[in-house]
């Protein structure tokens, strides 16, 4: 099992209860998958603006997830968030082990 980091851009559309709700899915995708989120859980950053635009969108809200999983786990998340129309962008990197 190896140390990630999972950030994700949400649409900006979203109220805050959908919000809620979308990282409550995304973890439960996850955990189900046999990852064991560590840290504080999930970082909210909030709405950022974009670099450039993604789906006509100029700014996201972002969610980071500090996890340990095996690449079962990260394969079910990228299936899920690529269908997910909520979710603009993800970013998967392995992080240091602690």
């Amino acid at each position: 099992m190896k140390n990630y980091e999972i950030m994700c851009i949400l649409v900006p559309t979203l109220e805050q209860e959908e919000i809620n709700k979308e990282i409550a899915s995304i973890s439960k995708v996850l955990t189900d998958n046999g990852a064991t989120i560590t840290g504080t859980n999930t970082e909210s950053w909030g709405m950022r603006d974009l670099a450039y635009e993604i789906k006509k969108h100029k700014k996201g809200y972002y969610v980071v997830y500090t996890l340990t999983a095996d690449s079962r786990a990260i394969d079910a998340f990228s299936h899920a968030t690529r269908l997910d129309q909520k979710v603009l962008r993800t970013l998967v990197t392995v992080a240091p082990k602690q």
